[in-house]
């Protein structure tokens, strides 16, 4: 039975049943340590379960910016091919956080190609007007990150199994690195200014019928049957952990934590006997440090 949940939760992640598709694997092989490193903050948050709920957070909070959402709507598949999208993003997220220095390089250019063709307009709910966007633009770039900084870095505190090594401004500050490699010239570098640039969207924010057609989709997503009910954990505890205003807008109702949170913990606490206390991710990090030594 655990030997069967773990191969099926790798496969959702990855499309791998041991969890180690090409671009794992390409993390095993490389010239040094990466962006981080062990010990860093960014693996502490990123190897850690946590990023189930902060994953499914960042995607309810992206809906809010029409300009963001647009890019989603119009480019996206994530309506007919929603696993491959959450692979997408896990490869993404995986690779600027375990992979050498060139690999990271390398997946930055990769996305960055992507960005150049997600390009067009949307009607603006504040103004009326008809809007160009780009997914380059920095003002674009800049919600995004901090919609997933915030996010994963709210899902740890709240979720998280370990300590964040120097804390949650150092976590902030290490992944605003990647943001830089995509085109943001100034990420947040701590939780207070992470905060801020957040705040400081509030006058642009929506719901419109995007917003709540994502929403739809987000709520009841088609996934494998047996993984059903643990996204529905996931997405109960992800919007515990959204501030109020959002929730609000959305139109979300928080359960009460001493029902959500035993519920998750349970989860994870299964989850890590099935699949052991590092992910594949990081075991291929290791290992090619191990021989880099």
């Amino acid at each position: 039975m655990k030997n069967r949940l773990g191969e099926g939760f790798r496969t959702l992640l990855s499309g791998e049943p041991d969890g180690r598709p090409d671009w794992i694997q390409a993390i095993g092989e490389g010239s040094d340590e990466g962006l981080f490193g062990p010990g860093s903050a960014a693996w502490a948050v990123h190897g850690d379960l946590a990023t189930l709920v902060g994953g499914v957070r960042a995607l309810l909070m992206q809906t809010l910016q029409p300009g963001a959402l647009a890019g989603v709507q119009q480019h996206s598949r994530y309506q007919h091919a929603p696993i491959d999208r959450l692979r997408g993003t896990t490869r993404w997220l995986v690779t600027l956080t375990f992979g050498d220095t060139a690999l990271a390089e390398r997946e930055t250019a990769r996305v960055r190609g992507m960005h150049k063709r997600v390009r067009g307009t949307y009607n603006d709910p504040v103004s009326g007007d008809v809007t160009d966007y780009r997914a380059s633009d920095p003002h674009l770039l800049r919600w995004v990150h901090v919609a997933f900084t915030d996010s994963f870095l709210s899902a740890h505190q709240r979720f998280g199994s370990t300590p964040i090594p120097g804390g949650p401004d150092q976590y902030v500050l290490e992944w605003g690195v990647t943001a830089k490699m995509l085109g943001l010239p100034d990420p947040p570098e701590s939780v207070a200014e992470l905060r801020d640039q957040i705040a400081s969207f509030g006058p642009e924010l929506a719901v419109t019928g995007d917003s709540r057609e994502v929403l739809r989709f987000l709520r009841n997503p088609p996934l494998p049957i047996a993984t059903r009910p643990a996204y529905q954990g996931l997405l109960a505890a992800a919007v515990t952990t959204m501030p109020a205003d959002q929730r609000a807008m959305l139109g979300l109702k928080a359960l009460p934590h001493a029902v959500v949170d035993p519920v998750v913990r349970t989860m994870y606490a299964g989850l890590r006997v099935a699949l052991g206390t590092q992910s594949p991710s990081e075991q291929a990090a290791r290992e090619r440090i191990a021989v880099e030594v």
